[in-house]
């Protein structure tokens, strides 16, 4: 065999190595884009269901302390900037952080008014936000964590070149804004609802910071949602995991209750 013929077949070996490696790079940017994609569309449909909860949660406190209409109002405001301000995770982070704030001021509410607290409608609505909240925190765990993996391929030598050769850039990740980190968090114990102090969070928050977003590296997602669990009556099924059982209580905070 000739030398020439020897480069040719070495150069025709790296042109087809290289252009199977591009395929493989850009798929491989593809599945991470869509990805982030169908993450936040996990994330879209649980902040859509809490939404649809605040109107009937806020009818109900009216019916026993219609005094407070400025807090009410204030929720209601707040979950009409969070419809309207885009589903953009950028714009979401701020409205509903904004949401969560006044949420957390009205279910502080509460606590003042012991025949509200008793009310099994009234009980029954914040267990199913409670629920939404949980799996809101879940899916932006999940999300951020997709998010991460793509932007680093986006970043990464070789594959930022194939990225800026098919459009691909970097997500935005989904921050839970500094007013909704401190909103008191609503636990469920006998009687009602009790409100634990700022930043303590519930159960879902709790194993939260115990699993981070995973322990992940790049390329490592974390295995999805489950699909098959409700909310309650008039609900279809949530695509995100809740770890407690329906109809499940969220057990009281520790902390807060020894204060």
């Amino acid at each position: 065999m000739s030398i020439g013929l020897i480069i040719l077949l070495i150069v025709l070996l790296v042109v087809v190595g290289g252009v199977i490696w591009g395929f493989s790079g850009y798929n491989g940017l593809v599945a991470s884009r869509n990805l982030v994609q169908e993450a936040w569309r996990q994330i879209d449909v649980e902040l859509k269901r809490r939404h649809d909860l605040i109107p009937n949660l806020v009818e109900t406190v009216k019916g026993y302390a219609s005094h407070e209409a400025g807090t009410l109002e204030a929720v209601m405001k707040a979950r009409s900037q969070a419809i309207q301000g885009g589903d953009s995770p950028t714009a979401a982070s701020q409205n509903e952080g904004e949401l969560s704030q006044a949420l957390g001021r009205l279910m502080a509410i509460s606590e003042a008014y012991p025949d509200l607290k008793a009310n099994a409608n009234f009980t029954a609505l914040q267990q199913e936000l409670s629920s939404t909240e949980d799996r809101i925190a879940s899916g932006r765990r999940y999300y951020n964590a997709t998010v991460r993996d793509l932007n680093t391929k986006v970043e990464s030598v070789p594959t930022n070149f194939l990225a800026r050769m098919g459009g691909i850039g970097k997500e935005p990740y989904f921050e839970a804004e500094p007013a909704a980190q401190n909103v008191p968090q609503v636990s469920f114990g006998q009687g009602g609802g009790t409100v634990a102090g700022p930043g303590q969070g519930g159960q879902g928050y709790q194993q939260g910071q115990a699993q981070g977003i995973g322990g992940n590296e790049p390329g490592q997602l974390s295995g999805g949602y489950d699909a098959n669990r409700g909310l309650g009556q008039g609900y279809q099924p949530s695509p995100i995991q809740d770890e407690r059982q329906p109809g499940q209580a969220r057990p009281a905070d520790p902390e807060a209750q020894g204060r």
